[in-house]
Parts: structure tokens; sequence; C-alpha cells
């Protein structure tokens, strides 16, 4: 199954677009010790506002900090964010619709009602009135997306359980008496996994963006720690004479994303049967 999911996805142009720039930004996260010109908190107010140069290939801010090395930092920064808020989230969405879907009867109604329930807020506007409780840090952003977004993630894996647990895979493993956890978790849940992977891959993209507007705000990441949001905070504090600190960072989080729903989708198209 493998090879064969490879050999589509490698025939899909635009997938595999998407997982080169998605493996760019990886490469630059792990890196960024090492190609980072400058410390991305050193201040030097003799450099503020400076313009792209070839000492400072993407300018400086209005600390006289360098963008290009504040920017690498910042790549691992909202890649650590889309990872966790995303793990949160598809642990959470996971383990409920399967509940709900092997189940059913009850136990689907309380957790889908639950579902509907959490649907009706604004998924931003409840992430901003739960930091409105909270000190906005990194860890706890990454907390409050994960456990806004696993709504999906539910429903997802509640239709793929529905249909599956009336196999005969799982009809002979209840009759040599399986326990349901074992039903669930080790017969069910594996060919339930296509979905929540394609999940998980656009869950990250959204994770990013939602943090990137939070840190814009200035209820995100708080500086001096670099993240893409709060270097267009200053950018927009200084959209007229320091054009590159909203032009850099606001390509990156397209760019971003755009990988991420690229490799989502590429795949989506490469595990659907439909197009095999």
């Amino acid at each position: 199954m493998g090879g064969d999911f490879w050999k589509r996805f490698k025939k899909n142009k635009i997938a595999m677009a998407g997982l080169a720039l998605v493996a760019i930004l990886f490469i630059v996260s792990l890196l960024a010790p090492f190609i980072s010109p400058y410390d991305p908190n050193e201040i030097n107010l003799e450099t503020v506002l400076m313009a792209p140069s070839g000492n400072h290939l993407l300018g400086t801010d209005q600390l006289g900090r360098d963008v290009l090395s504040r920017m690498i930092w910042g790549t691992r920064i909202s890649l650590k964010v889309g990872f966790i808020a995303t793990g949160i989230a598809i642990i959470i969405g996971t383990i409920l619709g399967a509940l709900a879907g092997y189940y059913g009867r009850w136990v689907d109604a309380m957790i889908m009602r639950f579902v509907d329930i959490m649907l009706c807020f604004p998924t931003f506007f409840l992430i901003l009135a739960v930091i409105a409780f909270l000190e906005p840090s990194i860890w706890n952003i990454m907390f409050i997306i994960g456990i806004t977004g696993w709504m999906g993630i539910t429903r997802l894996v509640r239709a793929d359980f529905i249909s599956l647990k009336e196999r005969d895979f799982v009809l002979a493993a209840r009759s040599l008496g399986a326990s349901d956890f074992r039903i669930i978790f080790i017969h069910i849940l594996p060919n339930a996994m296509a979905s929540v992977l394609v999940s998980a891959t656009l869950g990250v993209a959204g994770a990013i963006l939602t943090e990137s507007a939070l840190s814009f705000l200035g209820i995100g990441v708080q500086p001096p720690t670099p993240s893409w949001g709060n270097i267009l905070t200053a950018g927009k504090d200084n959209i007229d004479i320091a054009w590159w600190l909203s032009l850099y960072p606001g390509l990156a989080i397209l760019i971003t994303v755009l990988g991420y729903n690229l490799l989502g989708e590429g795949i989506r198209d490469s595990l659907d049967p439909r197009l095999r």
C-alpha cells in the first residue's frame, strides 16, 4: 500500500511542490543556529530600520535587529506551534470520534452534541476569550489552539468508525473475544488513519496561521522571542518607512500555509480510491 501511495503521490506535481516547501521549512528550522547570520535578539541602535542591503539581506527592525535572523528563528517557533497544537487536536478528536463511532447510541449523541456546541462558537474569538484568562505564552497558545481545533477530526473519525465497525475483520476479532479497546485501537483505528493524516497536514497550516494572527495582535508569542506574527506587528507600526517588515513575514506565512495545504491535498488525492 505504501509503495502504491508513493507512486501516485509522485505523479502529482502540485503535491510534490508542497512537499518540497515543507521540507525546506524543516531544514531551515533545524539549521537555524548555523545559518542565522546574527543573533535574532541582538539590538543595534546604529542600524535601526535599515533597508535590505548586503549586511542585512532582509533589512532590520525598529530595534536594529536583523530581520532575516528573526525570520529563520521564527520558522522554528511556527513549526513547533503547528505540530504541537495539531497533535493535541488529533489526540482529542481521534479518541472522541472513535468512541462516538464505535459505541453509537447515547455515547455518540453526547459527543456529537458537544461537538455541535463547540462549533457554534467562532474558533478565533473562542481562543481570544480563553487567552484573556491566561498568560499569553507560546505553550498556552499551542494548548489553546489544540483544544479548540479537534471538532472536524472528531467528525471524520466517527464517520470512518461507523463504516468500519461492521466489517468482517472487526466481527472476527469480536468473535475471538477481543476487548473493545483492542478492537478500537488495534483493528479499526489503523484503517481510519488516512483521514487523520490529511486533517493533521491541513491542521498544521491552520495552527500556524492562527498563531501568526495572535502574535500580530500582541497576545501570541511574546517579544523578544521571534515570530512571524510579531515581526508583522513591527511592520504595521512602520509601514510607511519600512515596507520589508510587512512583506517578508507575510510571504513566509503565505508560502508555509500554501505548502501544507498543497501537501494535504496531495495526500488526500493519493489515498482516495476513486482516483486510482
